[in-house]
């Protein structure tokens, strides 16, 4: 076949990808539902295979949606980076341990939230290597992704109502103060996105409400910490794209991807602005009543 993916399929999903990442709606349980929906078989079939076109051109689209992220968030990552080399000029006069000292006084802030990060995206790395493309081929079918999107939404609602429960006295805590154990519990959470239907960002923004960390602060942790975990996940498999399995999508996957970046970087400038005072909740509702649609719709 030498078109298995048209311009059009490229740009849809492109766009597709780029919005449900950052929203908390899952990106891969609507790259599984919306070619069904729409038809699209060409990319139907290849979904569960394990080997397929499609397969790079998600990579591809995952790369995308990285890039997007760390334009947006570029001056942070400066910021971190530079942390960085401030602490590892520090490290060379009080040795070694002052990379893994993480509360104390000679750390700063900058170096102290990138280890964190680094510390939180170990589980899903770990876990993505190793069961990413069996979850993928097992899970990667209509219903049981609507069965997941439903869930996703369960857990949405149920995260807010259990952070009301804490109570308004309770005061929340703030990414300065988190320790290496809830970053951990934060980025472990991750690991149910290997569900197609079950939201990345929507399971790490739970995580983070019920660690007491407000929307804004959740969100915000849960965003960096998407984009080296997507990025990194892109980049060991592109090699995919420019073998066998990339025939006849490259300019289409470039396209999707160039759909992606820019869909990102809007939607996370959209609800970083939307989780400073704002909930989980509306996109709770949105994949319980569209998980159940299509769970009636394909059982």
């Amino acid at each position: 076949m030498l078109n298995p993916l048209t311009y059009l399929q490229a740009v849809l999903m492109g766009l597709l990808q780029g919005v449900t990442e950052l929203f908390p709606v899952s990106s891969l349980g609507h790259s599984v539902l919306i070619p069904s929906l729409l038809g699209w078989h060409n990319l139907v079939r290849a979904q569960s295979q394990g080997h397929s076109f499609f397969l790079a051109f998600i990579v591809g689209l995952h790369v995308g949606t990285a890039l997007g992220l760390l334009v947006y968030y570029w001056r942070t990552w400066a910021e971190l980076l530079g942390g960085l080399g401030r602490q590892l000029r520090v490290a060379r006069v009080r040795g070694a341990s002052a990379l893994w000292r993480l509360n104390a006084p000679e750390t700063n802030d900058h170096y102290r939230l990138l280890a964190l990060l680094f510390v939180a995206s170990i589980p899903v790395g770990l876990v993505g290597v190793l069961f990413e493309k069996k979850f993928r081929v097992l899970f990667a079918k209509p219903l049981a992704a609507a069965i997941f999107l439903t869930i996703n939404g369960v857990i949405l609602l149920v995260g807010e109502q259990l952070r009301k429960g804490q109570g308004r006295h309770v005061r929340h805590e703030r990414l300065a103060t988190m320790t290496p154990r809830s970053a951990l519990l934060v980025g472990s959470s991750q690991i149910l996105a290997l569900f197609a239907g079950i939201s990345r960002s929507g399971a790490s923004m739970v995580a983070g409400l019920l660690g007491r960390y407000d929307h804004e602060e959740s969100a915000r942790f849960s965003f960096l910490l998407a984009t080296p975990v997507i990025l990194a996940a892109g980049v060991l498999k592109l090699p995919e794209l420019f073998g066998p399995l990339g025939q006849g999508i490259r300019t289409q996957t470039l396209v999707g991807a160039l759909c992606a970046a820019v869909a990102s970087y809007l939607s996370v400038r959209y609800l970083v602005r939307w989780f400073t005072t704002k909930t989980l909740t509306p996109f709770g509702i949105y994949c319980l009543a569209v998980g159940s649609f299509c769970v009636a719709h394909f059982a």
